[in-house]
């Protein structure tokens, strides 16, 4: 089991006590933006860099993006987090579900209206019911008080290129 744990974590960690191949602890030591965390493996070490899987948060630079990193960092910022992950993205960064005391924070993000449901061609993402009831309630990014509809992150990419030139 630990030489698959060793297998998806970069070679400067250690691996978490008493993990499975997928699930660890650790402590969130920065939030990037409103997907993308460091957390810090319980034995010590550099933090990892942690994309939340299922959801697409505002770009910072984009309406809503401030608000979404801030709303995340105040959630989870210092506190023991579980990581259940097992591959990471074109950008290095593990891919995994984050779970608060048995919340899953990506569930929480959307029901705030904070992110969108991670969309993959046709398909709505894991969050897609709780994305509507957010729309539907106007809270966070789709709050008629933004005055224009909200763009989602891809489609703000392609049109303004990334905040991070």
């Amino acid at each position: 089991m630990i030489a698959l744990l060793c297998a998806w974590l970069p070679a400067q960690a250690s691996p978490p006590a008493k993990a499975s191949a997928s699930a660890w602890s650790g402590t969130v030591t920065y939030v990037v933006d409103g997907d993308t965390i460091r957390v810090r493996p319980p034995g010590g070490g550099k933090p990892l860099s942690v994309r939340i899987e299922g959801i697409d948060a505002p770009e910072i630079c984009q309406a809503g993006g401030t608000a979404s990193r801030d709303a995340l960092r105040r959630k989870v910022q210092g506190q023991r987090v579980t990581v259940h992950g097992r591959r990471h993205d074109d950008y290095g960064r593990l891919l995994a579900t984050i779970t608060l005391q048995g919340e899953d924070t990506g569930l929480w993000m959307v029901a705030q209206g904070l992110a969108w449901s991670y969309r993959y061609r046709a398909n709505a993402g894991p969050y897609a019911s709780q994305q509507r009831h957010a729309r539907a309630a106007g809270v966070g990014i789709f709050s008629p008080s933004h005055g224009a509809a909200p763009v989602y992150p891809a489609q703000f990419r392609r049109q303004h290129g990334s905040c991070h030139r």
